[in-house]
């Protein structure tokens, strides 16, 4: 199976290499807004027939060399067509953000040490934040074309990297793990030793009640500078959230292992199911990046020969694990207690939906319980 993934590095350039960085990114951009507005007129996406059609002005006027003009038709054709595959009406794309596609081993190349990039005055070499990054020059990761970002007075590179990668098999697993998601508790997680571990999410709640607060305080006020600042706000919580995610993501597969199964509830659908949630609590439900967390615990599991897959999460926080009675009024969602009304088993409720999980992955490896 062949993973990919995007690797975010910070590079540190010169004060002389900023300049020509600016420089190169600024003609790019100019470049594909002159592309983009050829494209709009005629409707035209043929590679060959924009490169006939543009190619001496992107040299001679954008003093582009001969990859970035390359580089600049397949960044504008490539948008134009995610606008179509995603519906989106005809309209005249721009390109506003400071950014330069580079092909690797021609625009860019990287050592363990420095990153090579070509400007419109030549090659320079710009050394970068390597840590994190040692596993990724093996041999065995392929370098993709990756994007240079100039953000907040800072450089970034994003490099997409692929590397074949053999699936753990199901007769291979030897533990598997339920991982029920949820607010009060981000990821409640029960194992085959019968062990319950609490990822707290109280502290994430409360963080997010702050920015639910600020962004409807800068709402009411109407104004260019706060519609911005509501810009920068939710960039900053969508990051915050996403390092949020990966620590806990990591900590479950650190924690477990290599031939882990990880049982997760599947939650597509989850804002339909929200209509019956008190209007106050809809935000909390529907804006929680479940699935976000579920991406991030399955590259790393696919990574670390461990394996993910979501099951239908109908009943799990409402059957007993000892009984097997299922009723709604066994949970009791305020106080977050589950207690059956025939055996009287009590747990919390989060930890019963991981036990219930932990046993259909059970199921899945009987052959017995299909994915959801």
């Amino acid at each position: 199976m062949e993973l990919t993934i995007t690797a975010k590095i910070k590079i540190h350039p010169t004060l002389a290499q900023v300049e020509l960085l600016k420089e190169t990114v600024s003609a790019y951009r100019e470049s594909c807004n002159f592309v983009s507005a050829m494209v709009f007129e005629s409707h035209q996406l043929s590679q060959a027939t924009l490169h006939k059609a543009t190619y001496h002005d992107l040299r001679s006027t954008y003093h582009l060399r001969s990859q970035m003009a390359q580089s600049v038709l397949k960044t504008v054709i490539a948008k134009y067509k995610t606008n179509q595959s995603n519906d989106v009406d005809w309209s005249l794309v721009v390109f506003k953000k400071p950014q330069y596609d580079l092909v690797f081993n021609r625009d860019y190349s990287l050592t363990k040490d420095l990153f090579s990039v070509n400007t419109l005055s030549g090659r320079i070499k710009v050394p970068f934040e390597t840590k994190g990054m040692e596993p990724y020059f093996d041999g065995t990761w392929k370098f993709g074309t990756a994007k240079l970002v100039y953000k907040h007075g800072k450089w970034f590179l994003h490099i997409p990297i692929t590397k074949d990668i053999t699936q753990v098999k199901d007769d291979a697993i030897n533990q598997v793990v339920g991982v029920d998601l949820g607010i009060n508790f981000v990821a409640t997680s029960y194992d085959s030793q019968g062990k319950t571990t609490f990822f707290k999410g109280r502290h994430i709640k409360h963080k997010r009640a702050k920015y639910k607060q600020t962004r409807k305080e800068l709402q009411q006020k109407q104004t260019p500078s706060a519609r911005r600042r509501l810009l920068q706000m939710g960039q900053r919580e969508n990051r915050w959230m996403q390092d949020m995610n990966h620590c806990i993501s990591k900590a479950l597969v650190d924690q477990y292992g290599e031939e882990t199964l990880f049982t997760l509830e599947n939650l597509t659908g989850i804002r339909q199911a929200t209509e019956k949630v008190r209007i106050k609590d809809r935000y909390q439900t529907v804006s929680w990046s479940f699935y976000d967390l579920r991406q991030k615990l399955e590259y790393k599991s696919l990574m670390n020969q461990s394996k993910v897959i979501a099951v239908d999460p109908k009943y799990t926080s409402q059957t007993c694990p000892t009984c097997g009675h299922t009723e709604k009024a066994n949970r009791n969602k305020k106080k977050h207690i589950f207690c059956c009304r025939t055996c009287g088993y009590t747990s919390n409720d989060d930890r019963i939906g991981a036990i219930n999980l932990q046993r259909k992955g059970i199921e899945y490896i009987a052959g017995g319980t299909p994915q959801a």
